[in-house]
């Protein structure tokens, strides 16, 4: 049987068609819903037979290694750390519901299958680096270059195309 791991796009965007007896999702998830048409979809979904699990802490750490090794880590909240830990959780028998495209870069290169609600699957997996704007030098992490002092800003060290991805 496969599971569907939903992520606040579920319920924001509000046009998934899976049965909710087949849906997981973490606690956090529920913070992040503003709306009350949102809210509302959460709740009944709760009652259609959502299940609301606590990611385990193994399980973020492994997603928080592979999001350092990405360089996706400074774009995933809480929230998407704990969604990607539960995906893992049941990768062999579940497809994670996400429109975030970090959550997906990292999602599939954990081996999580991926699905969009309303956004475009990614279509590439890429690995980031900071470059700085004023000398062009190119590290690893951080936001201010170590040489001239000048603003890092986010860049494509990598792309790794499609069969990697499709792959997954």
């Amino acid at each position: 049987m496969t599971f569907y791991i939903a992520d606040s796009a579920v319920f924001i965007m509000g046009n998934c068609s899976v049965d909710s007896s087949l849906l997981i999702t973490v606690p956090s998830v529920a913070d992040e819903l503003k709306s009350r048409d949102s809210l509302l979809r959460f709740d009944l979904a709760k009652e259609g037979g959502l299940r609301v699990e606590w990611p385990e802490p193994e399980m973020i750490k492994e997603v928080r290694k592979k999001a350092e090794q990405t360089r996706d880590s400074e774009e995933l909240s809480k929230t998407d750390l704990e969604i990607l830990a539960k995906a893992l959780e049941h990768r062999e028998a579940a497809i994670l519901l996400t429109d975030d495209y970090a959550v997906q870069n990292v999602a599939v290169q954990l081996g999580i299958k991926v699905e969009p609600i309303a956004q475009k699957k990614i279509k590439d997996i890429l690995i980031w680096q900071k470059q700085c704007i004023g000398c062009k030098k190119t590290f690893e992490k951080g936001d201010e270059c170590p040489i001239c002092g000048s603003p890092l800003k986010k860049k494509r060290k990598k792309r790794l195309k499609g069969k990697s991805y499709q792959e997954s």
